[in-house]
């Protein structure tokens, strides 16, 4: 850059060492106030210039609170139900039976009961003549290997024309006796004459040889297993 001095009165004249640096100062200012306004503008700029909002962050999605479980449901209690029977006193009244007599042995002995009484409910059948009791199973003397029987049904009274053959009019047994019950199937009655047996030795009772049950559900008809009898132990006399 060439400066020119004009020429000054002499009173007006400055040292040309200073008038150069008042120029240099000059002019640096100038480049300087420029170079700062250059680099104010985009500053400016950024700072008027609205801040870009920045993205949303997407929501996670809200979780499901897990469901409780179900409250259990209280188990509902069984049906309350009178005890059955067991050694309870009853007095026996002497019922008009249509009977079969005969052995048996202790493998076969439920079928052989439930023959007899098909037989004799083939007789009332034929003769028109209602039952009027449930059957009875009467044992009369008992073996290691088998034993004698009597079964009957009762009906409400004798029969004009009496049964011939393996059948016969008779009664059932009368009196004190005490009774028990037997729910299940014949097989299992093991159990409950056990229970008997014991009930009558604690109690030092004194029975007749005999033994009597009463088929509640039909032996006939009902599952083997299914059966419901009451016993009767009839006591001695005194």
């Amino acid at each position: 850059m060439l400066i020119f001095a004009a020429k000054l009165p002499d009173s007006q004249a400055v040292p040309i060492k200073e008038a150069l640096m008042a120029c240099l100062r000059r002019a640096l200012g100038a480049a300087c106030i420029a170079a700062a306004f250059s680099l104010a503008q985009p500053l400016a700029s950024r700072a008027q210039a609205p801040a870009t909002p920045a993205p949303s962050a997407t929501p996670a999605p809200a979780q499901t609170p897990p469901q409780a479980a179900p409250a259990p449901v209280p188990a509902q209690p069984a049906p309350v139900t009178p005890a059955d029977p067991f050694g309870e006193e009853v007095t026996l009244e002497a019922k008009t039976i249509i009977a079969m007599k005969g052995t048996a042995t202790w493998e076969t002995a439920f079928e052989t009961l439930v023959d007899a009484f098909k037989a004799i409910n083939g007789y009332l059948d034929k003769q028109n003549i209602k039952p009027s009791g449930q059957p009875l199973a009467i044992y009369t003397q008992l073996a290691d290997t088998g034993f004698h029987y009597q079964v009957g049904i009762p009906i409400a009274e004798a029969p004009k024309n009496p049964p011939r053959g393996d059948l016969a009019v008779g009664k059932s047994p009368s009196g004190k006796t005490l009774k028990f019950v037997h729910r299940g199937s014949y097989d299992s009655m093991d159990t409950t004459y056990e229970a008997i047996t014991n009930h009558l030795d604690e109690k030092r009772l004194e029975t007749e040889d005999i033994y009597i049950e009463e088929y509640v559900t039909d032996p006939v008809k009902t599952a083997r297993d299914k059966l419901v009898v009451n016993v009767y132990v009839p006591l001695k006399q005194r």
